[in-house]
C-alpha cells in the first residue's frame, strides 16, 4: 500500500534534517536551527512557496511566522483562508546566513525536495511569493516568461502542466514587501483576489 500524504511529507522531513551535504547544515547546527520543510494541509488546493526561512521561521521550524507571516495570514483572511486550508513552503528549507539569497548549489540540492512536495499535494494553483521563488516555479515549469521581472507578472495567472495535470501559477509580490512599502498593501490585496477565483 503506497503510503499516506502526511507519511510521504514525514519521509522528506526526515531526509531534509539528515542532510548534512547542506552548505547550510552545519549553520543550522550552530544557531540551533530547524529546518522548516511547509505545513498546511496536504490536500490543500493552493500552495505557497517562498524563497527560504527567516530567523524567525528557523527558530520554530515554521513558514511565515515573522512579520511578513502576519501579513499573509491577513491576506488569506481577505479571501476566507485560514493557513490550515492551504500548504506553506520555501524553495530552500534552511536559512541562508544574515537572510542573503539562496545560492545556485543551494537551490539545486534543495529543489528536488519541492518537487516532492507539489507531486505529493497536487495543488490546482502555486502562488509564488516574491521574485526569487517566482523565476524558479516558472523555469521548474518551463514557462516562457521565466527571466521577466515580477512587476510585470504579479497576480497574472499562468497556466502550466504538472505530471497530474493542469495548475495555475500565480505570481506575488512577498508579503514582506508591505512592510517597507505600504501603498503595495492595495496590490497585494488585488492579486489575492485573483487567487479567490481558483478556490
Amino acid at each position: 500500500m503506497a503510503d499516506t500524504k502526511p507519511q510521504q511529507m514525514d519521509a522528506i522531513q526526515q531526509e531534509i534534517e539528515a542532510l548534512t551535504a547542506s552548505p547550510l547544515y552545519d549553520y543550522r547546527l550552530e544557531n540551533g536551527y530547524q529546518p522548516v520543510i511547509g505545513e498546511g494541509s496536504p490536500d490543500a488546493a493552493v500552495m505557497f512557496i517562498g524563497e527560504a526561512p527567516g530567523k524567525k521561521e528557523a527558530k520554530t521550524g515554521r513558514p511565515f511566522v515573522g512579520a511578513s507571516g502576519s501579513v499573509l495570514d491577513e491576506l488569506l483572511e481577505s479571501i476566507g483562508l485560514i493557513r490550515e486550508q492551504v500548504y506553506i513552503t520555501n524553495v530552500v528549507k534552511d536559512r541562508p546566513p544574515d537572510n542573503r539569497d539562496p545560492k545556485e548549489d543551494e537551490i539545486e540540492l534543495y529543489a528536488p525536495f519541492l518537487r516532492r512536495q507539489i507531486e505529493i499535494i497536487q495543488p490546482k494553483v502555486i502562488a509564488t511569493l516574491g521574485r526569487f521563488a517566482m523565476q524558479f516555479i516558472l523555469k521548474t515549469f518551463d514557462r516562457p516568461e521565466q527571466d521577466w521581472k515580477i512587476s510585470s507578472l504579479h497576480g497574472e495567472p499562468l497556466t502550466a502542466e504538472a505530471n497530474y495535470g493542469e495548475v495555475i501559477i500565480l505570481p506575488l509580490y512577498h508579503p514582506a514587501v508591505v512592510l517597507y512599502r505600504r501603498d503595495q498593501r492595495d496590490t497585494l490585496e488585488e492579486d489575492f483576489r485573483v487567487l479567490r477565483k481558483y478556490l
